[in-house]
């Protein structure tokens, strides 16, 4: 496969993903803003989602007041905002575009008929528009494309492309909508295991469409201990780090065995695997959940890099 056409088939499921995301920050925002104060004082949950996002800055040069309908705007309709629902929905149609005979008719048909969706949501007045709409809507038509990824594809290299665009963009946005919760969104250390942090527990897992599946997991009450082991290392969790570092590890694996060659990509990703397997959470709170967090997001953004400079130089994103 041209790595022009490997570039854009990667790029158009991380986008497509990264598009998920987005809407699953803006229902931890929406759900967690309704929660009382009641650590006095200042809290502002939705500074909190552009922080965890990476565009706190982008949004404060552009709009002077942090409320939900400017952020709405920001994070789902504003074209000049890279991870708006629409940035990432429009770059992954034109990805597709590019390469639409890559693609199966199902899939393109779910990926532009997303796009011409979205295009009836901006011709609509905002005040007509429920936030929680606009995020279902976003969950669903991600579903639709993914599902037909899945059930339409084949299991060639493009196929395998995409899943580690999938994969690594996954395990960003865990690693992200995690730390939003552990470091950003309580208010004080003195609130842990009081009522605002289990109900902050709470949305972050229905956020990720997790909370059914950990009460199937874990016994007893909420803890950080237990959403820690959920999220980062249960291998049984579609969401969690190392199910997304696996998938990474075997969608590699097929390519290298496609292509005759081990490469640098895929022992980069089995180094990473191998020490999720080996952690335990005392060892991930020792160190500190943000810190590893962030050091994970480190190496997973280098793991993106090596499989640039492996399969896609020179193709454009």
């Amino acid at each position: 496969m041209l790595s022009r056409t490997a570039s854009h088939l990667f790029w158009m499921a991380r986008y497509i993903e990264r598009a998920e995301t987005t809407a699953r920050l803006l229902e931890v925002g929406a759900r967690n803003a309704l929660m009382p104060d009641i650590g006095g004082g200042f809290r502002n949950d939705w500074e909190a989602i552009l922080q965890s996002n990476g565009s706190l800055q982008a949004f404060q040069d552009k709009y002077s007041d942090p409320v939900q309908r400017n952020i709405e705007t920001f994070l789902f309709f504003d074209a000049e905002n890279p991870s708006s629902i629409l940035s990432c929905l429009s770059a992954a149609r034109e990805n597709a575009r590019v390469v639409r005979t890559a693609l199966t008719s199902p899939v393109w048909d779910a990926i532009n008929g997303a796009y011409q969706e979205l295009g009836q949501f901006q011709r609509m007045e905002r005040s007509k528009v429920a936030l929680s709409d606009l995020t279902e809507w976003t969950l669903r038509a991600c579903a639709l494309i993914r599902g037909s990824i899945d059930g339409t594809q084949m299991r060639n290299d493009g196929y395998h492309f995409m899943g580690t665009g999938f994969s690594i963009e996954r395990g960003d946005n865990t690693a992200r909508l995690l730390d939003v919760k552990y470091y950003v969104l309580l208010p004080n250390v003195s609130y842990v295991g009081s009522g605002l942090d289990q109900s902050q527990w709470v949305t972050l897992l229905r956020s990720m469409s997790a909370h059914r599946a950990f009460n199937w997991t874990y016994t007893g009450g909420l803890t950080a201990a237990k959403i820690a082991d959920f999220l980062i290392l249960n291998p049984q969790f579609p969401r969690s780090l190392r199910t997304s570092v696996q998938r990474s590890c075997d969608h590699l694996d097929c390519l290298t065995r496609g292509y005759g060659r081990s490469t640098q990509a895929q022992s980069h990703a089995r180094a990473m695997l191998a020490e999720l397997v080996e952690c335990r959470v005392a060892d991930i709170f020792d160190e500190g959940l943000h810190e590893f967090l962030l050091r994970f997001m480190g190496q997973n953004a280098s793991l993106a890099g090596v499989i640039q400079d492996t399969y896609l130089q020179g193709s454009p994103t």
